[in-house]
């Protein structure tokens, strides 16, 4: 169930039943994605006044298991002459900013102030001591300034004894890391990039270490897979000072068309790695025609990594999701409304694809993606909620999410020649 201040979710066309989406409003960018105390925090990009990207602030919800969501008040508001633009949150266990105390820690939020005319976007900080409930603006706002109009999205994480902040510089296609003991006084480290797609800005990095590699990701908009906003992401190591990619070889996280701004959460238990993109793409996301809400996340997905590519696996529901799983060298399933309402999705000439043609609306955006596959037969798992196909095939290797209109819901399932070892749960089977 997810739960907003006015009461349960709503059932408004293209509700979405297990992705967060606010209760009404612009939402983007995922920011400050933390677990702490039983709860995972999500604060993201939010207009509080509108349904359209403006007044830009920090919304709030938290869950104890990532799908129950419980919408809180907006937690950062905007000025008239700045927006709060995106960043990330952090425990100060060892109070190194002296917010808080050892006994009570702060959770302190690194988020990038934008001024509205466009001259400056400065780092900045602001704290809570009641689990992020309420948060208060330091005093010595701002942290970090380069005197740049486009300097932003901090991810910020405590490692090798002191804040490393991961942070991009959109023009120059440039990703920066900064150092810091107290999240107040930062020294400059070094820069990657430009590297591999350039062909739009470069926003919302994150680094981490997923076993003995690194992995920064970097989203770029435009320049993605295929239209607008995409997410690549590089392999190599952090030496304490700078990251060293492997290679410039350029690794998509989602081939599907509507994946982006997507960062992990920090302080998870177990160091699980885990990602929440916004499910949308700047190419349509003013005029996705829904009300009274606009923007949805993606389902939260576990990372790992298997040689050289990023592995996902969606977070298990609490009761299970609508999907559909098989196996194929040649063939497809389609996902149905109806006899004229689908999506198709298969292989055919050694591709992977998802066809949306037939479950789209009047937004121009390219309605079938193809990656390349190696030879034989691949798995391929499908999971459906009202708005949103997503792809995981390959045990995850290549993904696919993919925004869906239809007039009410996708509800079963039509195998077609190729299509082995179905299996389906919360959606009916039918036959051509």
């Amino acid at each position: 169930m997810i739960t907003h201040p006015s009461g349960a979710l709503g059932d408004e066309k293209y509700r979405p039943q297990f992705h967060f989406a606010p209760e009404k409003n612009w939402m983007n960018d995922p920011n400050g994605l933390i677990y702490y105390k039983g709860e995972y925090h999500l604060f993201f990009q939010h207009n509080p006044k509108e349904n359209v990207w403006g007044n830009m602030s920090w919304g709030h919800a938290v869950s104890p298991d990532l799908f129950s969501w419980q919408e809180l008040p907006v937690a950062i508001t905007c000025t008239e002459e700045t927006g709060i633009f995106s960043g990330s949150t952090v425990i100060d266990y060892t109070n190194s900013t002296g917010f808080g105390s050892v006994e009570n820690p702060a959770m302190v939020a690194i988020y990038t102030e934008h001024k509205n005319d466009k001259s400056k976007q400065s780092q900045c900080l602001a704290f809570s001591l009641d689990n992020g409930r309420t948060f208060t603006k330091y005093e010595g706002n701002p942290v970090l300034d380069i005197n740049s109009p486009d300097f932003r999205d901090p991810k910020v994480q405590w490692v090798e004894n002191q804040w490393l902040m991961t942070i991009a510089r959109p023009d120059l296609h440039q990703i920066s890391f900064f150092t810091s003991h107290n999240l107040k006084e930062w020294k400059h480290l070094s820069d990657f990039g430009p590297t591999a797609e350039v062909g739009g800005c470069w926003e919302c990095p994150d680094l981490f270490q997923l076993g003995d590699k690194w992995v920064l990701i970097v989203s770029l908009n435009p320049g993605g897979y295929q239209v607008g906003s995409g997410t690549q992401y590089f392999l190599g190591q952090w030496n304490g000072k700078k990251f060293i990619a492997d290679d410039v070889k350029t690794r998509w996280l989602d081939y599907g068309r509507d994946n982006y701004a997507g960062i992990t959460f920090n302080n998870t238990p177990q160091d699980r790695r885990i990602f929440l993109g916004w499910m949308s793409n700047w190419e349509y996301a003013h005029t996705f025609p829904t009300q009274p809400w606009r923007g949805a996340m993606t389902l939260p997905r576990e990372l790992s990594l298997h040689g050289d590519r990023i592995i996902q696996t969606p977070i298990n529901h609490p009761n299970g999701f609508p999907e559909v799983s098989f196996t194929t060298s040649d063939g497809a399933i389609r996902i149905c409304e109806n006899n004229e309402r689908y999506v198709e999705i298969g292989v055919r000439n050694q591709k992977l694809y998802i066809d949306t043609s037939r479950a789209w609306c009047d937004l121009d955006a390219p309605t079938l993606q193809e990656i390349a596959i190696e030879k034989g037969e691949i798995d391929i798992r499908v999971i459906v909620d009202r708005g949103s196909v997503e792809v995981f095939a390959v045990g995850g290797a290549i993904v696919l999410t993919n925004l869906v209109f239809v007039e009410t819901a996708l509800t079963s399932v039509q195998p077609l020649a190729g299509a082995n070892n179905l299996k389906v749960a919360g959606l009916q089977t039918t036959h051509a």
